[in-house]
């Protein structure tokens, strides 16, 4: 597979990037993006949500009033859940919310989610913006010749600290180094941007892993027979 590059002005710059087939040229698959776009928004849950119980209100223990003779429903003490300012029965406790997904499913999540912008027309290979200081003026050039409106995901080759300070202003804009995109951050965007120099990175992290062969040649018996 082989992608055009463009230039910053959003022209074509005349020469073309290889896309590994084994890695990219595959068939979406919607389960293993769900798996880990679930796990990512799980891990994001801070888990400190909690309520007073019975023994946690500051209420006073003693009976409400007697037992039998006032006419009222029988009542213990004014921590019970079934009074105004009662604990709570069974309410949720602090925990983590964590889910665990190997590393085969987010890589095939992450080629999917890729694999769903190359056939939608929502990514493209660009020239690396070389910027000694911050201007935000010529990020948001670069994005609007490219069509990267809205949602926009840049992802550049390791982390490049001017360029992200260069966009981080930028509404909907974020920057990540290519390597390090997760699914959702993918899916998230509705326009992928990757620097030229960051096809490799990319690859290299998103390239499944071979197994070593199992099969061994037998030594062979030079030992001679008497």
């Amino acid at each position: 597979m082989k992608l055009t590059v463009y230039t910053r002005e959003g022209a074509e710059a005349g020469r073309e990037v290889e896309f590994d087939d084994a890695i990219f040229g595959l068939e979406p698959n919607d389960h293993a993006i769900w798996l880990d776009v679930r796990a990512i928004q799980a891990h994001m849950r801070q888990g400190t949500h909690k309520t007073k119980e019975r023994g946690e209100v500051s209420k006073s223990r003693r009976k409400l009033y007697r037992q039998k003779g006032t006419g009222n429903a029988r009542a213990g003490d004014a921590k019970s859940p079934l009074r105004k300012g009662g604990g709570t029965i069974f309410g949720p406790k602090p925990h983590e919310y964590k889910l665990a997904v190997n590393k085969k499913t987010k890589q095939l999540a992450r080629r999917s989610a890729i694999r769903y912008k190359l056939d939608g027309d929502a990514f493209r290979v660009v020239e690396a913006l070389e910027l000694d200081v911050p201007k935000t003026r010529e990020v948001a050039g670069m994005l609007s010749s490219n069509s990267a409106n809205g949602k926009a995901l840049v992802l550049t080759n390791g982390i490049d600290d001017v360029f992200y300070r260069s966009a981080r202003n930028l509404p909907g804009v974020r920057v990540l180094p290519a390597d390090q995109a997760s699914t959702l951050d993918l899916m998230n965007a509705k326009t992928i941007l990757l620097q030229e120099g960051a096809v490799e990175a990319l690859s290299n992290a998103l390239r499944p892993a071979v197994k070593a062969s199992a099969a061994t040649d037998a030594p062979a018996d030079d030992a001679a027979s008497d």
